[in-house]
């Protein structure tokens, strides 16, 4: 650049001609001439293309291949690489070129071809929501936890709250989670087409939404946005932050005893991630929240349930089979429909408005949960079964229990299984403690039948009658009654006397 400079100044300003300088400074008359022409070296410019005697005849069908990949119906995991290309040019069409060579062809067509995103106004208030997964540790096994994230793109804050899978019920609790965390409702939130909220993709904007889906959204007045099909770039941020998540809050793998521990890590990583700066935003994240929660709805007073609802019908054995696990209802509604609801942590059953069972909910599969106390009704008609009776075989009962069936069928020989089960029966109506206390009560008074067991029971649960009060009552304050007349009582015990 220095002699470059030099030239043109002898030249053009002290007027040294042009044939002393070539001879001067050994340079042709044509890049003379280039020099007193551009400011600075224009650099090499090709005049023509360059031609590709080996790979040219192929280029149709390079760009063929690459045409049908980008088609919609092409499996996105089973598109062709660089080297698959050039495999293919080899073995089917005889090319005998490198694969340098089309490795640099294809990078260009498909950089000339990417996509570009314009960058989007994020008004305050709104926010994007997805599911991601990894790798957590819970109760000493390894398990794949799906992470339920809501972003606020205008403060550029986050949730992460963490699951056993991803379903209509997590979905719920990823909303509700978030919403307690940021302190609002935000007023649109966007979604890719998960078929927990849409049941159907009815065009490019329109969509079939799910019961349980506008349930959520009815309770919390906030409105959707549905990305369009395999575009998940329309909800990039949260799609960000999903990575971001796991990068940083569970990275290595974290150990913890339950969910509800690993949740309480995530909030405490939330909560420390809004002092982080963001890059083009002089304002921290903490008043940009503050911003953000300005434009959110309240959150309604009125507490929302997190739960999916199925219709089942309970089999033979009084089971009822709900993602992909059995529990038990009393067999008394054996073959009947009954309505289950779905929670967090427990599982409710209703047979029309009557709620036959609860049980704790087990997020595994092939699991069977049992209440015994389901099916003493049905043991009291078939006593044979006690022994053998699944339900029951891992019921861990006081010892007084085994004592007083010992008592029992000592006494009545076979009848007396029979009325050792209408004892276990009572716990349909008092919890293992009180009738734990009962029958050791009437064990020591000898009174072993089911009905002395009962009539202890039922003495401990009485409670005495209190001062009779009208407070409550103020319609029975203005009643007055007139004193009996005891005249005649009087005249009998005198004329006793």
């Amino acid at each position: 650049m220095e002699q470059w400079t030099e030239i043109r100044r002898k030249v053009l300003v002290e007027g040294v001609s042009k044939r002393s300088i070539c001879r001067d400074y050994g340079i042709g008359w044509w890049t003379l001439n280039k020099m007193l022409e551009h400011a600075e070296p224009p650099g090499y410019r090709r005049q023509e293309e360059r031609t590709r005697p080996k790979l040219g005849p192929f280029v149709g069908v390079i760009d063929e291949i690459l045409a049908t990949d980008a088609k919609p119906e092409t499996p996105k995991k089973q598109r062709h690489t660089s080297r698959r290309i050039y495999e293919r040019l080899r073995d089917e069409y005889g090319y005998s070129g490198s694969e340098v060579q089309v490795r640099r062809y294809v990078s260009q067509h498909r950089r000339v071809r990417s996509e570009v995103f314009v960058p989007l106004n994020q008004p305050p208030g709104e926010a994007q929501f997805d599911f991601g997964e990894a790798t957590v540790e819970i109760g000493g096994e390894q398990v794949k936890a799906a992470l339920a994230v809501m972003t606020l793109p205008y403060s550029d804050a986050f949730f992460v709250s963490a699951y056993p899978r991803e379903c209509t019920e997590t979905f719920q609790q990823g909303h509700l989670s978030a919403f307690e965390f940021f302190g609002g409702v935000p007023t649109k939130c966007a979604y890719d087409n998960t078929t927990i909220a849409v049941k159907k993709v009815v065009g490019p904007s329109e969509r079939e939404l799910t019961r349980e889906f506008l349930r959520l959204e009815s309770h919390f007045l906030f409105t959707h946005r549905f990305c369009r099909v395999a575009r998940g770039n329309e909800k990039g941020h949260v799609e960000n932050l999903v990575g971001y998540g796991r990068r940083n809050f569970l990275v290595p793998i974290p150990a913890f005893a339950t969910f509800d521990e690993l949740n309480a890590h995530l909030t405490a990583a939330c909560r420390a991630d809004l002092d982080r700066a963001v890059r083009g935003k002089p304002e921290g994240k903490h008043a940009r929240l503050a911003e953000d929660r300005a434009a959110m709805l309240p959150i309604p007073a009125e507490p929302f349930e997190a739960r999916r609802v199925e219709q089942r019908r309970v089999n033979s054995l009084s089971l009822v089979r709900f993602d992909r696990n059995d529990y038990s209802v009393p067999t008394a509604v054996a073959h009947h429909e009954v309505t289950v609801l779905g929670g967090i942590s427990r599982i409710s059953i209703l047979s029309g408005t009557e709620l036959v069972a609860t049980h704790v909910r087990h997020w595994g599969k092939e699991h069977t949960t049992y209440d015994p106390r389901h099916y003493l009704a049905l043991l009291e008609r078939k006593p044979g079964a006690l022994d053998a009776a699944r339900p029951l075989a891992d019921w861990d009962l006081p010892e007084c229990f085994a004592l007083l069936r010992r008592r029992l069928e000592s006494d009545l020989g076979h009848l007396g299984t029979k009325e050792f089960i209408k004892v276990l029966r009572l716990m349909e109506r008092a919890t293992l403690g009180e009738l734990t206390g009962a029958i050791e009560a009437a064990l020591e008074i000898g009174a072993t039948s089911a009905d002395a067991v009962s009539l202890i029971l039922t003495h401990r649960a009485e409670r005495p009658v209190g001062l009779f009060s009208l407070d409550g009552h103020p319609h029975l304050k203005s009643v007055a009654l007139e004193p009996p007349d005891l005249g005649a009582y009087g005249t009998l015990t005198s004329q006793g006397a």
